[in-house]
């Protein structure tokens, strides 16, 4: 399995190169690239300055025994977009698709809609298993699974005037139903507050599990309540016991990425690198309380003192 970084997961961001350097600081063997930015610079610049740095990450584990891997990007897609924007978006994916195979990223990630204005939820069923469709007709051509997230926070379907999927068995009937080419991402936040446990994840198969992600709901939140932004980092327990869902992915041998995940919201006034730390500190206790081995820490670059980011990922 693989201990992934994701910046937007955290809620933190920066430059590449800065996300980069705090990824490979705190032993992260995996990143999530923001792949929209990345194409869009290559528009402006050559293919191989827009991704000098994701390189120089690359050589900077030539030496470990686990090399760094890409977890994955967020196809930035609505998918209750009104008609044509949706064709615009779709089309647009091609040549960021085609990047994606270039640079090696094999998994895209989009969200399921909690609630529309569109269609009621039977009607509405189908037009997202068109769409989902309609994007893996473009992703899997070039080698790259769908992972599609489900967003039970409570605040999502107000205003709206029909809900949709906003619970696990919702999430498993629409994912099951979309062809190959799809699996879940599995959200262990979302996953309680929508109604989900540990019987039903088991019940998933390997091959369909394109990301995991962990959070925890913290303690003040009512679960009945629980809005999106609540989600702390993952402890060994809690609602979802973490340390028996990794102790199951590995039994059944999930080889993927696995992220931890909080809320800025959760976490104001630390900097990202104690945010990344924690983060670390946090998937890395759950990792070895399983069983697994965990990727040290390069002691050499972590002490306080400024990094230069030209000399250590060059």
């Amino acid at each position: 399995m693989i201990k992934n970084f994701s910046a937007r997961g955290l809620g933190i961001n920066g430059r590449q190169s800065e996300l980069l350097e705090l990824a490979l600081t705190y032993a992260f063997d995996g990143i999530d690239i923001d792949l929209l930015d990345l194409y869009r610079r290559s528009q402006r610049e050559e293919t191989s300055d827009a991704t000098k740095y994701l390189t120089s990450a690359q050589k900077a584990y030539e030496h470990k025994t686990t090399p760094l891997s890409w977890g994955g990007f967020d196809l930035g897609i609505s998918l209750d977009a009104d008609e044509d924007t949706f064709k615009n978006q779709v089309a647009a994916l091609n040549p960021v698709a085609d990047m994606a195979k270039v640079i090696g990223v094999s998994r895209a990630f989009v969200s399921i809609p909690a609630a529309t204005d569109r269609l009621p939820y039977h009607e509405y069923f189908e037009a997202q298993r068109t769409r989902i469709g309609q994007i893996t007709s473009v992703l899997s051509p070039r080698g790259i699974q769908l992972g599609v997230s489900l967003q039970a926070g409570k605040e999502l379907a107000e205003g709206k005037q029909f809900e949709f999927v906003r619970n696990v068995e919702g999430f498993k009937a629409l994912v099951e139903s979309s062809g190959k080419g799809v699996g879940y991402i599995v959200d262990t936040y979302d996953w309680v507050i929508g109604g989900g446990a540990m019987d039903q994840l088991s019940e998933i198969l390997v091959d369909q599990i394109v990301m995991v992600r962990m959070s925890n709901v913290p303690d003040d939140v009512d679960m009945s309540k629980a809005p999106s932004n609540a989600r702390v980092l993952p402890e060994s327990k809690g609602l979802l016991n973490h340390v028996k869902l990794v102790k199951h992915l590995a039994e059944i041998g999930y080889k993927g990425p696995i992220t931890p995940g909080a809320s800025a919201a959760r976490y104001k006034g630390q900097t990202r690198e104690s945010i990344v730390k924690q983060a670390h500190e946090a998937i890395s206790g759950i990792f070895t309380e399983a069983g697994l081995t965990v990727t040290p820490l390069p002691m050499d670059l972590i002490e306080d003192v400024p990094y230069d980011i030209s000399t250590s990922l060059t």
